[in-house]
């Protein structure tokens, strides 16, 4: 264009729109991307919390999936304190045009907040051509009370438990009833009741539950060092005039006993603390705090509640509108009082309690006889019934929970002392309508005796509340093979069950304990199936509380007094959960928070071992199947105790010693690394010979598994090792001989030594030891023994058994890393390897996982020679696809064919990438089908 020869009128406006474009491609605020960030969230993934526990949090964010950018070069970081409008002079902290890739886990560097601060936020990105994007939408998020010293409330309770009258056992087994009035002569604006218990409680608001869905509330921490609060807005639950705030409380796990312990349950009384802060209108503020002005009784409904034996209900001693502003409170008593000690810290909860996540409806009648009933609901699960049935008058209705029937039988000796029973008691006919609340069970089926028997039981008089923590559930792993499927069903579901506030070991009977070694093997596989983050953040805190002046970790967290020893392989769930959460996230927090206890760990490690030989005392392969062994120690197994311990010792020290490097603690790394060398030699040399045989014990898949997976053979060891693992699978007719220990290493190893074939073969074993046997025996969840249950003989005779344990359900992190191939080859999923595992007995899968950057998906099939991918690979990210058994013929993407793609450097996009599967491949499956032993050392797709 020849601007000269334009009129002046039309030269000027072409000048002025140049100039105006010029400055709007210079312009931050100009929308040259279009689409913000999305998925904000701060901390270990929460969105606009309220009563929130960081001053210093951690934000993070996802691109757009329609961005036109795939990569993010900077973010910019604004916060607003009280106010979502984002004025100059409303901007409380700017991080400023900060170059960087990071769109996760990006700290706080403000000043740091304080209790009660409400700050809103929002990002913005520039792209790699350094476009810049629109802001985000504004997020909010307020903070819960962070000190003692925030608190003006008193722990209450009835006057009758207080510790100095030397209650009784049954009296303190007894839920209280809490409640004061207050008048408001002004509208409210904004209203936060913050609250919690020494026990647990629920909280009322003139008449209504303030949190009906939450249970088992505050939660399960070291009480004696912190426990946790809870934040709720109760600005729509006040009114003008009387209003009245109430409280339930029980013992829960605050008094609560361990195993067959009954003596030590209910010698705490619960006690109870609330603090309703008031902001009017007019700008005046009120507090109602728990104080000695409050009322109490405690010959109420529920006249005995307890975590592992149940409840009584007696419906003559309801107390009608006691949570209302116009009930008279006659025979109630003052509380008794004590302060806030400094020593407890209170803090606001780090993730999300547990709730009422579902309702399981119509369970099947499968026994009517002689005045009782068995339900059958299909689904081995945790939680309460809600019960709606006929009842007459001084005849006591009686529910018991079982996991399985007994040869046909009702059957709780799996329970042992857990007595796990409702009660309740009724004082006139009619249909009743009620709830456990201060208890839980893990169950299957329920019998019920003592109702009404001119009623014919019906499906609709019972319904299952499935409770859990509420984590979100993303697994969505899928295949051709049917019972893959209901395994991967099955251990979602023994996820479900016992991600119960803290990591159970199991949910039904006299345990229910946070046991590390179980939370070690299936950390990392629990993140590939859910938003779990936070919720073992929260548990690893604890951990930390727990651990001993010498570093000792307890068995179980938080703890209680039982075993008082420390276990190689359960201890070492303090360096290998942080380190799996930060291979998960990339979030180095979790390293710095976690790596002062990692350190001290290996001190007790080193007190533990001499000349480099651990002899710490241990579980041992805990349930090996088939174990020589025939005397009390037979579930440990038949590896080596000082091999196992050794083994994790230096593990522990490899992990730690990552965690220096991340950390940039480079005297430390110095240390670790030669530790770590003196370790691997005298594992070599103590256990074994030059050509590796086992030199004083016995040879185990697990003995040769921890030394594969630990890396602590020498590179030139590596293909003897593998070989003589595999021949002792072969030996056991390709079944695993593993137990807690062995079997999660089994199948990243056999990967890595090209033998994925055998995963597939043990994957796929249809008798015991199996995870198929138990599909096969009608298993719902996984169980603890690889033998449990079976449908002919009913329970093992042994005893302990739990049909809902998540320990062996670790093999589902091979669903994701394996048969779908989604592996991290950088912290946090930044870059991905997507190498596939295939095999004949597969025709499809199909799955995903969450990353911090956004949802990766693969998806394949195999008709006949063909190979299908479908993959989609998240903003803000880069994957690497080894096809070693396809010749490709077509890489496609969502905007047409891709021609010179390189699989080593796809960037973000769903593609399509099509093959043939090679004809070595094809030929070797087959022959492995008719005799495996012949290729024992034949590495599959090389």
């Amino acid at each position: 264009m020849n601007l000269t020869r334009l009129p002046s009128v039309l030269l000027l406006l072409a000048l002025l729109n140049v100039t105006m474009l010029l400055q709007g491609c210079q312009s931050d605020d100009a929308p040259l991307l279009g689409k913000a960030p999305v998925e904000l969230s701060v901390g270990e993934g929460v969105t606009n919390p309220l009563g929130y526990y960081e001053s210093e949090p951690r934000f993070s964010w996802q691109l757009a999936n329609d961005a036109i950018g795939n990569f993010q070069s900077a973010y910019q970081i604004q916060l607003s304190k009280q106010n979502p409008e984002f004025s100059k002079a409303n901007v409380y902290w700017d991080s400023g045009k900060v170059d960087s890739e990071r769109n996760s886990w990006v700290r706080y560097s403000g000043s740091k907040l304080r209790s009660r601060d409400k700050v809103f936020w929002r990002v913005r990105i520039w792209d790699d051509k350094q476009r810049v994007s629109n802001w985000s939408q504004v997020q909010s998020m307020e903070l819960g009370l962070l000190n003692n010293s925030d608190w003006q409330a008193q722990w209450i309770g009835h006057p009758d438990t207080a510790i100095e009258k030397q209650p009784e056992q049954a009296l303190l087994a007894k839920a209280q009833y809490l409640r004061t009035e207050f008048n408001l002569s002004e509208n409210v604006k904004k209203a936060r009741l913050y609250v919690s218990a020494k026990g647990l409680f629920k909280a009322y608001l003139n008449g209504s539950e303030i949190a009906p869905e939450d249970v088992m509330t505050p939660g399960w921490t070291p009480y004696q060092k912190r426990i946790e609060t809870l934040t709720y807005d109760v600005t729509d639950m006040l009114a003008k005039g009387r209003n009245v705030i109430a409280g339930n409380i029980a013992g829960g796990w605050y008094a609560g006993r361990v195993y067959k312990f009954k003596d030590k349950e209910h010698r705490l009384p619960a006690r109870f603390i609330a603090q309703l802060e008031i902001e009017f209108e007019s700008g005046q503020t009120k507090i109602i705090a728990s104080d000695q002005n409050w009322l109490s009784f405690v010959d109420g409904p529920i006249q005995f509640a307890s975590i592992y034996d149940g409840e009584h209900y007696y419906q003559a001693r309801e107390i009608d509108g006691w949570t209302q502003p116009s009930f008279t409170p006659d025979g109630w008593q003052q509380v008794v009082t004590a302060a806030i000690r400094d020593e407890v810290k209170l803090v606001p909860k780090q993730h999300a309690p547990v709730r009422v996540i579902e309702s399981l409806t119509k369970p099947a009648i499968v026994a009517v006889e002689n005045g009782k009933v068995i339900y059958d609901f299909g689904q081995n699960m945790v939680g309460v019934p809600q019960i709606q049935l006929p009842v007459k008058a001084g005849q006591t209705v009686q529910l018991r929970f079982a996991e399985a029937l007994h040869k046909g039988e009702f059957y709780t000796d799996n329970y042992r002392s857990a007595e796990s029973t409702v009660f309740y008691h009724p004082n006139k006919d009619g249909i009743v309508s009620y709830r456990p609340r201060f208890t839980y069970f893990g169950y299957r089926y329920i019998e019920i005796t003592g109702y009404d028997p001119e009623f014919i039981p019906s499906e609709d008089w019972l319904s299952a509340l499935v409770q859990h923590s509420d984590v979100t559930i993303n697994a969505d792993f899928a295949t051709s093979q049917p019972k893959l499927n209901k395994l991967a069903e099955n251990i979602v579901w023994g996820l479900r069950s016992n991600f119960f506030d803290i990591p159970l070991d199991c949910p039904q009977r006299d345990e229910r304990l946070g046991w590390t070694g179980d939370a070690q093997v299936f950390a990392m596989s629990s993140m590939y199936m859910a938003d779990v983050y936070g919720f073992w953040s929260a548990w690893l805190r604890s951990v930390r509380e727990e651990q001993s002046e010498d570093g000792m970790i307890p068995l179980y967290i938080p703890f209680v007094e039982w075993i008082n020893w420390a276990s190689s392989g359960w201890g070492d769930a303090v360096t290998i959960i942080p380190w799996d959460l930060y291979v998960a996230t990339g979030d180095a927090s979790v390293l710095a928070d976690n790596y002062p206890m990692m350190l001290s760990w290996l001190d007790y490690h080193e007190s533990q071992s001499r000349d480099y030989v651990s002899h710490m005392k241990t579980f041992g392969d805990w349930l090996q199947p088939y174990p020589e062994a025939t005397n009390k120690n037979a579930n440990r197994g038949d590896t080596d105790f000082q091999l196992i311990s050794t083994a994790f010792y230096a593990h522990s020290v490899a992990l730690t010693l990552k965690a220096a490097q991340v950390l940039d603690k480079n005297k430390d790394a110095e240390r670790l690394q030669a530790l770590l060398g003196n370790l691997k030699s005298s594992f070599q040399s103590h256990f074994f010979d030059e050509h590796l045989n086992l030199t004083d014990s016995q040879a185990t898949q697990t003995a040769y598994l921890l030394g594969l997976a630990f890396d602590l053979f020498a590179e030139s060891q590596r293909g003897t090792a593998e070989n003589k693992l595999i021949a002792l699978i072969d030996e056991a007719d390709v079944h695993l001989r593993t137990g807690f220990l062995g079997t999660p290493l089994l199948a990243e190893v056999l990967q890595n030594a090209g033998r994925s074939d055998l995963v597939y073969q043990l994957l796929f074993k249809e008798s015991y030891p199996s995870w198929f046997y138990s599909i096969n025996n009608g298993a719902t969840t996984t169980w603890e023994r690889w033998n449990s249950y079976s449908l002919a003989d009913g329970f093992n005779p042994e005893g302990m058994n739990s049909l809902n344990h998540y320990a062996y359900g670790s093999i589902s992190r091979w669903f994701y890393e394996g048969i779908l191939g989604i592996k991290p080859a950088a912290p946090g999923f930044k870059h991905i390897l997507i190498e596939p595992q295939l095999n004949k007995k597969l025709t499809s899968a199909s799955g995903s996982y969450h990353t911090p950057q956004g949802k990766v998906s693969v998806q394949w099939s195999v008709n006949e020679q063909r190979f299908t991918l479908v993959l989609k690979v998240p903003k803000n990210t880069q994957a690497e696809v080894k096809l070693p058994t396809v010749t490709l013929s077509n890489v496609s993407a969502e905007d047409g064919a891709v021609n010179n793609v390189d699989l080593s450097t796809l960037g973000p996009g769903q593609y399509v990438i099509e093959g043939t599967l090679k004809p070595e491949f094809t030929n070797s499956m087959a022959r492995l089908n008719v005799v495996n032993s012949d290729l024992i050392t034949q590495k599959v797709g090389n």
